[in-house]
C-alpha cells in the first residue's frame, strides 16, 4: 500500500536534509522499533531510513566512495556463494542475490547507497543499507515487488552467516586496496614526470642550498631526480600495506567466535571472495583479535601520511625555487595557471603546489583521526570504523587527484631559468669547497671571506695567492667535477619499480 510521502521536500531532521527519493509515494516497513514510511521507489528500507533520520551529519552518502559500494557487494556475493555451497541458502535465492550483487559491482544502483559516511553503530547502517538494496534488487530480478521480505530477506538471506563486525571491515580493506591501486598509478606517473625533468635538466648547473644558505654546486637535474627517487620509495612503502590489507576477519561474525555461521563458512567465503576480487585474501589466524584490532588502518594511514608530507615538501621546494619573479630565487618557471591577484596586475601564484600541500595537511589531520578512533575502540569491537573509513578513503581520493594535477598542471611544464642559474654559479663562493683538497680549509675560508667582501671570483683570488695555477683551478671547477655529473659517461636513471609504469 502506498500513500503520500510526508517528507518529500522537507527535511527529516533539518531544512537542509532531504530524503533521497524521486516519488511522493511511500511504503510501510517495520523493524523491532516499529513502522517507518520509506519512499516507494527506494531499494533501501527501514534500517536505512532510520540512519537517514539519525545521522544528517556529513551530507555525504557512502556512494561518494564507489570502491566501498563495490566491495560491499563483493562481500555479499561471496557470502551468498559460500552459504549455497554449505547448504545454508536456497539456490534460487542465491542466484537472485548473486545477480543483484553483480549489477552493483558493475556500477548500477550506487545512488541507492545513501547513508552518511559518518554514523554510529560501527558501520551497521552501511551494512543494512547494502543488505536492503541487494534484497530489493534481488526481488525485482525474481519478478517480485520491493519489500517482499518473506521471499528474500535483507538479514536472513543477504546477511546470512554475517555480522557488520566482519563484513564492514572486510569491505573497507577491499575498498582501500582498490582505491590505493589507482592512487599508486598516479603517484608513479608523477614520479616518471619528475624523472623526465631530471634528465632534461641533466647539465643545468645551480647552487645547492642547506638551511636556506648557499652551499655547493649541483645540477637542477640532480634535484629533480631526487624528487623522483623519494616518490619511488613511497610507492614501495605503500605497496607493502596491500599485503597487510589482505588479511580479513570474514567468518568471525559478531565478536570473532563465528556464531550463526557454519564451521566451514570462514574458509569458504574467503575462497569465494578471493575469486571474485582477484586478490589473494586470507583468514586472520585469530578472528577474535582481528575483529577488535584496527592496527592495519593505523599502519596504512601512517604510510599515506608519510607520502603526503614528502609530496608537500617537494611542493614547498617548487614554490621556493620558482619564487619571484624578480625578488625571489627564480631558478625555475612554473606553468602560469591563473591570475594570482584581484588587485596586483600580472601576478601569478604557484597555485598547484599550494593546493597539493593543503591535501597533505588534510591527510595528516586524517591520520590523527584514525589514531584516535583506533585507540578508542573498546573490548571486542571498534565502534568508530566509519570515521576511519571516511578518513582513509577521502585521503586516498584526494592524494590521487593531487598527484594528477601536480603532474599535468605543473611538473610537466616546468622550465629552468638557465641564464640566472649560470650567473649564480659563476659568482658563488661555495665553489671554493672543491679546492679544499689542494689549498686547505683555512686558506679556503680566508679567500671565501675576501670573495664575499669584494665580489671578486674565487678562481682569481686563488691564482693571485699563488696557491694553484689557472689551469688547475679551471680543471677542478669544471661543472662535471663540481656536481659529480659527467654529461657523457654518467646518466641519471629514474627509479624503476617492478610492476608499475616505467619510463
Amino acid at each position: 500500500m502506498t500513500r503520500p510521502h510526508p517528507n518529500t521536500v522537507e527535511s527529516v531532521r533539518s531544512k537542509d536534509e532531504v530524503i533521497p527519493t524521486n516519488t511522493s509515494e511511500t511504503r510501510t516497513e517495520t523493524d523491532s522499533l516499529g513502522s517507518v514510511e520509506v519512499p516507494a521507489d527506494a531499494y533501501w528500507g527501514v534500517h536505512t531510513m532510520r540512519a537517514l533520520q539519525n545521522f544528517p551529519i556529513s551530507k555525504r552518502p557512502i556512494s561518494v566512495y564507489p570502491e566501498l559500494v563495490v566491495a560491499l557487494a563483493q562481500v555479499k556475493q561471496a557470502a551468498s556463494r559460500a552459504n549455497k555451497e554449505l547448504g545454508a541458502l536456497d539456490p534460487r535465492k542465491q542466484a537472485w542475490i548473486d545477480e543483484a550483487c553483480q549489477r552493483i559491482i558493475d556500477g548500477e544502483f550506487h545512488d541507492q547507497f545513501v547513508v552518511g559516511v559518518i554514523q554510529g553503530g560501527a558501520g551497521t547502517s552501511t551494512n543494512m543499507n547494502a543488505n536492503e538494496v541487494i534484497a530489493n534488487l534481488a526481488l525485482e530480478i525474481a519478478g517480485y515487488p520491493k519489500a517482499r521480505y518473506d521471499l528474500i530477506h535483507p538479514i536472513d538471506d543477504v546477511n546470512r552467516s554475517q555480522s557488520t563486525n566482519d563484513t564492514y571491515p572486510t569491505a573497507l580493506k577491499l575498498a582501500m586496496t582498490a582505491s590505493l591501486t589507482t592512487m599508486l598509478t598516479e603517484l608513479d606517473l608523477l614520479r616518471i614526470s619528475f624523472g623526465r625533468k631530471g634528465r632534461e635538466f641533466h647539465e643545468v648547473l645551480k647552487v645547492g642550498r642547506t638551511q636556506l644558505q648557499d652551499a655547493v654546486p649541483m645540477t637542477l637535474g640532480q634535484e629533480f631526480h631526487g624528487f623522483a627517487t623519494t616518490l619511488g620509495e613511497d610507492i614501495a612503502r605503500l605497496r607493502e600495506t596491500i599485503k597487510l590489507l589482505s588479511e580479513v576477519n570474514l567468518g568471525g561474525t559478531a565478536v570473532g567466535t563465528g556464531i550463526t555461521a557454519d564451521p566451514g563458512y570462514a574458509a569458504s567465503v574467503v575462497r569465494h571472495l578471493s575469486e571474485i576480487t582477484g586478490q589473494r585474501l586470507e583468514t586472520a589466524p585469530d578472528l577474535v583479535e582481528a575483529t577488535s584490532d584496527t592496527g592495519v588502518f593505523m599502519t596504512f594511514s601512517s604510510a599515506l601520511k608519510r607520502s603526503a608530507i614528502k609530496l608537500s615538501k617537494i611542493c614547498n621546494d617548487l614554490r621556493l625555487l620558482s619564487s619571484g619573479p624578480q625578488a625571489g630565487l627564480g631558478e625555475i618557471h612554473l606553468p602560469p595557471k591563473q591570475a594570482g591577484s584581484s588587485i596586483m596586475p600580472g601576478k601569478v601564484n604557484p597555485v598547484i603546489p599550494e593546493a597539493v600541500s593543503q591535501v597533505a595537511y588534510a591527510v595528516a589531520g586524517a591520520d590523527v583521526t584514525v589514531m584516535m578512533a583506533a585507540e578508542n575502540g573498546q573490548l571486542q569491537l571498534n565502534a568508530f570504523e566509519p570515521v576511519i573509513a571516511h578518513s582513509l578513503l577521502q585521503s586516498i581520493t584526494w592524494m590521487r587527484q593531487a598527484c594528477w594535477t601536480l603532474r599535468v598542471n605543473c611538473v610537466d611544464g616546468i622550465t629552468p631559468n638557465t641564464e640566472h642559474l649560470e650567473a649564480q654559479v659563476a659568482s658563488s663562493v661555495g665553489v671554493i669547497t672543491a679546492l679544499i683538497p689542494f689549498i686547505g680549509y683555512a686558506e679556503a675560508a680566508k679567500l671565501a671571506k675576501t670573495a664575499l667582501a669584494t665580489g671578486r671570483p674565487v678562481a682569481d683570488l686563488v691564482v693571485e695567492a699563488g696557491l694553484m695555477t689557472r689551469e688547475d683551478v679551471t680543471r677542478q671547477l669544471m661543472p662535471s667535477r663540481l656536481s659529480g655529473v659527467h654529461p657523457i659517461t654518467q646518466a641519471i636513471n629514474v627509479v624503476e619499480l617492478k610492476g608499475e609504469p616505467s619510463d
